[in-house]
């Protein structure tokens, strides 16, 4: 009876003593990991030129769950930029990022359980800078020259497209895989010959370091670049509200980076990333904040991935087909712009590059 008794009694505290720890459990934070595949000067945590750019020097994400403190925001920039990316989705490291197309369709192709959720930094133009007194004039001058990129990145996979519309192949000329910084230090030093990028040249060629002989900015709109927010699948499945909130302020940002009031101020934050104001005014110029930041999968956005998975086998930069059924995930968006009203704030472009009804 005495035994009874105090083993009713002890399983009692030990109820008693599990419901007291359900609060704690239940505020274990959750931390949504974000990866960025670029870094700013210096390695500053910061970055420019898109609207993810924007949500994270405007703090976007972090207001949307400021009053949630179990929801903590943790940022990861890259140096190694979208391949370093997939390596934090392969590890299971980050649950979302803005990466470039060719490193997404790598990524893709290797299996990683991802899903593309809106687009940033969508139709970005690519420069070609050239070292002071190389002599090259134009792009078929390039040939057996030492041209600087970062291997694996949405500008890889646009010089190669450049180089092929003139006559050469990626074979034709010496290729240097370098990042942003390298490349700076290396066409300064004339070191190499020539290096893709855009504002890290503008801004070389602002200090009379360089000179930009070319841009695809006018050019065949099938140069530019494409990058988006992807998110790993199992993130997603795991918090489907929480993954709507994160897109909602991604969507948010898009719209403040989108609105042409905005443009000073939107300099002026992107600066954070230690590019000079004037050299982001010239990387934008000519073009409407809207266009340059719209999130929408529109078809112009899809069919460039499509050409972008295609043109990657081909160069031998993927060894496999692409299958980007099911890839692109548009009911987040979709949820977004319907909820915060502006399912006709931006203009959908159709597969050939002309406007299309909304």
């Amino acid at each position: 009876m005495i035994l009874t008794s105090f083993l009713r009694a002890t399983a009692g505290a030990a109820f008693a003593l599990a419901l007291s720890w359900q609060p704690t459990l239940a505020a274990e934070p959750l931390v949504i990991h974000v990866g960025y595949a670029a870094i700013g000067v210096d390695n500053r945590p910061f970055a420019e030129g898109t609207s993810a750019a924007t949500a994270r020097a405007g703090e976007f994400l972090e207001k949307e769950f400021a009053n949630d403190p179990d929801v903590k925001i943790e940022w990861t920039f890259f140096k190694g930029a979208g391949p370093a990316v997939n390596e934090g989705f392969a590890n299971d490291q980050l649950d979302f990022a803005y990466q470039g197309d060719l490193p997404s369709l790598i990524g893709r192709a290797t299996g990683l359980k991802t899903k593309y959720l809106l687009a940033s930094g969508a139709r970005k133009p690519s420069y070609l800078a050239v070292a002071k007194e190389s002599g090259i004039r134009k792009i078929e001058d390039l040939k057996g020259r030492k041209v600087a990129l970062q291997r694996g990145t949405n500008s890889h996979l646009a010089a190669i497209k450049i180089l092929e519309a003139h006559g050469l192949k990626e074979r034709d000329v010496q290729v240097v895989n370098l990042d942003s910084a390298a490349t700076v230090a290396a066409l300064t030093s004339k070191d190499i010959d020539a290096a893709f990028g855009d504002t890290q040249l503008i801004n070389l060629a602002a200090k009379g370091s360089a000179d930009i002989i070319y841009t695809t900015k006018g050019d065949d709109p099938r140069f530019g670049r494409n990058a988006g927010i992807i998110a790993r699948e199992a993130f997603i499945t795991a918090h489907p509200q929480i993954t709507q909130r994160v897109v909602d302020a991604f969507v948010k940002a898009a719209q403040w980076s989108s609105d042409e009031t905005n443009r000073a101020a939107q300099f002026e934050l992107w600066g954070k990333s230690g590019t000079p104001i004037p050299i982001l005014e010239e990387y934008f110029s000519k073009d409407t904040l809207a266009y340059r930041n719209s999130p929408l999968i529109d078809d112009l956005l899809v069919s460039q991935y499509k050409e972008q998975a295609v043109k990657s086998k081909e160069f031998g930069l993927i060894r496999r087909d692409v299958d980007l059924n099911g890839w692109f995930e548009p009911k987040y968006l979709d949820n977004a712009l319907e909820r915060l009203k502006l399912k006709s704030f931006w203009q959908p472009y159709g597969a050939d590059g002309k406007p299309t009804a909304s």
